[in-house]
């Protein structure tokens, strides 16, 4: 019983010699240079200036939208007529008769 246990270790030991890595590192496909406690290289000037306009136009196009169409963002209902309320809904007593 214990040589069949070993024959099977012995095989099991092959087969697992016969495995190898793929690949021990990764590739970096990043692209650009390699940059280590320096700051990367500086952006041309028209990306600043291009990512300022496009900044600039969506935050222009979100408020103009918020204050001409509020109804987007807070729902569209109609305001009630203050006139059709009751005293009761007004929270006013009895005693007083105002028309």
């Amino acid at each position: 019983m214990l040589s069949s246990r070993g024959v099977q270790l012995v095989r099991s030991s092959k087969l697992l010699k016969n495995y190898q890595k793929i690949s021990c590192t990764s590739v970096r496909n990043s692209g650009g240079e390699w940059i280590y406690r320096r700051p990367p290289p500086r952006q041309p000037e028209i990306l600043y200036k291009l990512g300022e306009f496009v900044s600039a136009v969506s935050w222009w196009w979100i408020l103009w939208h918020l204050w001409t169409e509020p109804g987007h963002v807070i729902g569209e209902f109609h305001y009630p007529n203050p006139r059709l309320w009751t005293n009761e809904e007004l929270g006013i007593s009895g005693f007083c008769q105002c028309n």
